[in-house]
Order: structure tokens, then C-alpha cells, then sequence
């Protein structure tokens, strides 16, 4: 059974760094940034987010749990106008993945996106995460936006 709970400030301050030092990873893969500017970039994205960190109004910032014991991962879920919300992030820790609790806890941040009215959510993926789009798809999600780079 997967469990979302809201995160602590000592999760929420493990979640940052963990998470601005994976998205700056991305930023490189995907040729977006270069690997000097990466980390100050991704900083001052989550700050410009986050600005009151893990009290900033409509955004809701989970830690995962696989039955009530073993954290798993988290998550980070924009409300947006509309009946609309934004995973802005969500993370799996290595070891837990391929068993199919990513997928579980995908269908639980919906059923909690459900609960606070929520009707419509997305989500970006990088291009080349090639497994996550596939889970994604599985879930139902789709593709309404397409950006393509060649480098020359």
C-alpha cells in the first residue's frame, strides 16, 4: 500500500537538495544547460517556486511510503487554476523502482488530487526518460507539447 503524508521541514530540506541536484542533472542531459551553471539555475528555479519552501501556498509536497514503513520517494504537486495541478516533481529512490510502486504511487497522487477538487493534472517528463514516459502513458497521460533540438 502506498501512503502519501506530508513532508517535514528536515524531509522537505533533504527533498531540495536531492531534487535541485537531479533536475540540474536533466537540464544537462536534455543540452539545456551547461554543467557549470547547472546547480545555481536549478537553485534559483526551486527558490523562485518555493519561496516560503515547504509552506508556499498551493503547492503540496509529499514523502512517499511503501506500507506505512519504508519511504520510497516524494513527490511535489502544484495547484493551478481551473481544477488543474502540476507534478513538478516526483521521485522514486532507485532501489524501489521496477516493482510497480511508482505506478502505485501515481495512482495515489491522483486519488489525493481527486480530494482537493482537482480534475485535470499534467506533468513534464524530459525526452530522453524514456522509462518514465512509458509509465506515464500506461497511467493515461498525454503528449500535448513536443520540443526538439539537433545539435550542429
Amino acid at each position: 500500500m502506498i501512503t502519501l503524508r506530508k513532508m517535514t521541514s528536515s524531509e522537505f530540506t533533504s527533498f531540495l537538495d536531492s531534487a535541485v541536484e537531479r533536475y540540474a542533472d536533466e537540464k544537462v542531459k536534455s543540452n539545456n544547460w551547461n554543467q557549470r551553471e547547472a546547480r545555481l539555475k536549478a537553485e534559483a528555479e526551486y527558490h523562485l517556486l518555493l519561496p516560503l519552501q515547504e509552506n508556499t501556498e498551493n503547492h503540496y509536497l509529499y514523502t512517499v511510503s511503501a506500507n506505512d514503513e519504508a519511504v520510497i520517494g516524494s513527490v511535489w504537486v502544484e495547484l493551478k487554476e481551473n481544477d488543474k495541478a502540476f507534478i513538478r516533481d516526483f521521485h522514486i529512490h532507485s532501489e524501489h523502482q521496477g516493482n510497480g510502486l511508482g505506478k502505485a504511487a501515481m495512482k495515489e497522487i491522483e486519488r489525493v488530487g481527486e480530494d482537493l477538487g482537482v480534475k485535470k493534472i499534467g506533468l513534464h517528463v524530459f525526452g530522453h526518460n524514456t522509462i518514465a514516459r512509458g509509465l506515464y502513458e500506461t497511467l493515461g497521460y498525454e503528449t500535448t507539447n513536443v520540443m526538439m533540438i539537433k545539435s550542429l
